[in-house]
């Protein structure tokens, strides 16, 4: 997709239904969660309302419409305050604009925005069966950072969960 037509913005509580929408396709559908139950439009705002200006809400539009095709987000590692400077990545890409590097995007996005942020880490926990999603963090420098095996069962099997980390630039 050229650069030109994906904007990377600030999410709003117009977007959430979109965002649910594309995250509760991946909940039905693939292991890229381990949720098994979609998430209802109160769940969604509460877990907006857990995002501050520390950890962002971002989505990906296309075109003159603003039409969102995919979101990202930076969320507390862990609740305990010396996790404080290290964040976990989520980004989800509609099914239908999928090999077009807004998956790329949003993650380069996110890494800026945990720099400026102050962020010291960024972990993504990733379905070990998700070849594109540990690929893309690997491309951006991302290192393995540990595999736990067979912790999560969904679609009747068990699955495995990638660790990987980056150090943010301007990490103190």
């Amino acid at each position: 997709m050229p650069p030109e037509l994906l904007e990377i913005r600030p999410a709003a509580a117009a977007d959430l239904e979109t965002i649910n929408d594309i995250y509760n396709h991946y909940v039905l559908h693939s292991t890229c969660t381990y949720q098994e139950e979609p998430s209802t439009r109160a769940q969604r705002a509460a877990w907006f309302a857990e995002h501050d200006e520390q950890h962002p809400v971002t989505v990906a539009t296309v075109g003159d419409t603003g039409t969102v095709v995919g979101w990202a987000s930076l969320s507390r590692f862990h609740g305990r305050c010396a996790y404080r400077f290290t964040v976990e990545d989520s980004l989800y890409v509609h099914p239908d604009h999928h090999r077009r590097g807004i998956g790329r995007a949003l993650l380069v996005d996110l890494l800026e925005r945990a720099g400026r942020l102050g962020h010291r880490q960024v972990i993504a926990v990733i379905s070990a069966d998700q070849l594109p999603s540990l690929a893309l963090h690997r491309a951006l420098g991302f290192t393995d950072a540990g595999c736990l095996r067979g912790v999560g069962f969904k679609f009747g099997r068990w699955l495995d969960v990638a660790y990987l980390q980056k150090s943010c630039p301007n990490a103190h």
